[in-house]
Order: structure tokens, then C-alpha cells, then sequence
């Protein structure tokens, strides 16, 4: 059997209708897992579902609509996957808020909480809703994905990276807490990635050649990138990691 194999887990990606999310529902696919597409819209969950299943068969996606912001909602997802698919064995919080670009002084009080509470908030509810069944089967991976915003300073996406930074903190502090029960907890941090979300800061060609000329890869990342970086945190490969952060960049952090 190969490390990478995902045969019969059940994984669950929040903001998974396109971008990072969508490759990696797709590739956890492509490993033998049953996946959960979730975003805020219906129709658009709905649509790489059924790709996903004239892919890989009937039945290996389900779609189930849900805002991050909305606790309930988290809560119907969860409910939803159990009555499909039993359980839930990986968590991937993958859905993220950036409302605002610019200096730290301009951002509004309601552009930060929005921030705070759908990149930080949210993972706390949705972790702690699955976590418990995992911790009683002693098996389970929870997946965030971070940011190297949170690793270093900005002046540009402050808020967004102050929660990027929390959300390493929360993988620490759980990882903790769930490793005597086998459940594992860990971060992606990826670099620019090319996906409608990041759309801001490389559809300008001058700031996206500057960016390449400081990257060692000398271009900026394709969604497929981190999806393997969920594959191997979803599986067996990564069976001794929890805890940590890792770094997906072409290079930028070094």
C-alpha cells in the first residue's frame, strides 16, 4: 500500500468550488478518498462534485454549502458528511477572508473582525465539531491552510497575515492537545498561488515580475502544488508530523 493512499477516508475541504481547495478535493480523489466540496454557494459546490464524480464514480463527491461565518452552517456540513459517508477522517480549513489590501491604519473595524472571525474563528468551530470523533477513534488529520503572510511582516495584507500567524498557533496548541489521542494537526503556508482568490496580487504584470525576480523558482505557484501538500498531510506520509507548518513558497521565505 502506498504511503499516499487515501482509500475510504473521508475528507472534508472548506472552500473547495475552485482554487486550492478544488485541486486538492481533486487529488484526494485521485488517491481513493471520498470528498466533501464546501463553499458558499450551492450551485458552485455542486459543479465540481459532479466533475469529480464522472472523474473517479459515483458517489466519491458530495456537495454541501456552507459560510464559514455561519456556525450553524459549519454544523449542518458536519452533520451532512456523517449521514453520507459515516465519518469524517481528514479536516481540511481551507476557506479564508481578505477583505482589504493596504496599511494597517485604513483597515475598518468590520473588515477586521470579518478577518479575524472567518480565518481564525471558523477553523476553531469546524475543528472542534470533528474533532472529538476522530480523538475516539484515535485517528484523524486536520489540515489549515496558512499562509506565509504569517511569517513575516507586511504592509499590505496586515490583517489577513496576523491571522494566517493565529492559525499556526491554533495547529500548535491543538497538536498538542489531540496528540495522545493520534490526531494529527498541521498548517500549509503557500507563497502567491495562482487562484482567483490571490487574483490582486499577480494580475498586475510589473508587481508579478518583480515577485518572480525575488523568488528562487522565479514564478509563482499552480493550486495543484498545494494539493499535494494536503495529500501528504491527509495520509499515512505524514504520520509522525503534527504540529508544524509547512512551507510551500518556490523559495520566498529563505
Amino acid at each position: 500500500m502506498s504511503l499516499f493512499d487515501l482509500t475510504g477516508k473521508i475528507v472534508v475541504i472548506t472552500g473547495s468550488s475552485r482554487g486550492i481547495g478544488k485541486a486538492s478535493a481533486f487529488e484526494c480523489a485521485e488517491h481513493g478518498a471520498k470528498v466533501v466540496i464546501s463553499s458558499r454557494k450551492q450551485d458552485a459546490c455542486d459543479a465540481v462534485a459532479a466533475e469529480i464524480n464522472d472523474k473517479y464514480g459515483d458517489g466519491t463527491a458530495i456537495a454541501v454549502a456552507a459560510n464559514i461565518s455561519d456556525k450553524a452552517g459549519l454544523q449542518n456540513l458536519v452533520d451532512e458528511t456523517r449521514k453520507a459517508f459515516g465519518q469524517i477522517d481528514v479536516l481540511v480549513c481551507n476557506a479564508a477572508s481578505n477583505p482589504y489590501y493596504g496599511p494597517q491604519a485604513g483597515i475598518t473595524d468590520d473588515q477586521f473582525r470579518k478577518v479575524l472571525d472567518n480565518n481564525i474563528v471558523s477553523n476553531h468551530w469546524l475543528i472542534a465539531m470533528v474533532a472529538p470523533e476522530m480523538c475516539a477513534r484515535r485517528s484523524g488529520s486536520i489540515v489549515i491552510v496558512s499562509s506565509i503572510g504569517g511569517l513575516r511582516g507586511t504592509p499590505v495584507i496586515g490583517a489577513y497575515a496576523i491571522s494566517k500567524a493565529a492559525d499556526m498557533q491554533l495547529a500548535r496548541n491543538l497538536a498538542h492537545e489531540f496528540g495522545p489521542d493520534n490526531v494529527r494537526v498541521n498548517c500549509i503556508a503557500p507563497g502567491l498561488i495562482k487562484t482567483d482568490f490571490a487574483q490582486a496580487l499577480w494580475e498586475d504584470e510589473k508587481a508579478l515580475t518583480r515577485r518572480n525576480a525575488t523568488t528562487p523558482l522565479r514564478r509563482i505557484g499552480e493550486p495543484d502544488e498545494i494539493a499535494g501538500a494536503v495529500v501528504y498531510l491527509a495520509s499515512q506520509a505524514s504520520s509522525f508530523m503534527t504540529g508544524q507548518t509547512l512551507v510551500v513558497d518556490g523559495g520566498v521565505t529563505i
